[in-house]
Formats: C-alpha cells, structure tokens, sequence
C-alpha cells in the first residue's frame, strides 16, 4: 500500500514549530534546535523549488518539440 499524504506539507509544519520557538524565546540565534528546524525548512524549500523547475523543463522542451516534429 501507497504511503498517506501529510494533510499539512512539511513546509507548513516546519514555519509553525519556528514561529513557535522564536516567540517564546530570548536569544533565538544561539538555539541549535531552532538553527536546525530553519535548515530542515530551507531544505524543504530547495527540493520544492527544484522539483517545479525540473517540471518546468520537462513540459517546455516537450511543448516546443511538439510543433517541430508535426
């Protein structure tokens, strides 16, 4: 059986558990937790914004093959 999609993508986890540190927090720089959520975040962001490049591509160079091969 296929895996369960989260009901909130783990970017929108990530942002809540960071603004709910950084609230009730006094020095939010020298956290290491909140450091290492903040990189879990932007690695999230990266593989999602590579994801949409990569389909960008794809359906570009099948649009623009398309009209040349007909």
């Amino acid at each position: 059986m296929a895996k369960k999609r989260a009901a909130e993508p783990d970017e929108v986890k990530l942002k809540k558990k960071i603004a709910a540190k950084r609230t009730n927090h006094s020095n939010p720089e020298g956290d290491a937790a909140l450091r290492s959520l903040k990189k879990r975040l932007k690695r999230e962001q990266r593989k999602r914004r590579a994801l949409a490049q990569r389909k960008k591509r794809a359906a570009g160079s099948k649009a623009s093959a398309t009209p040349a091969s007909a």
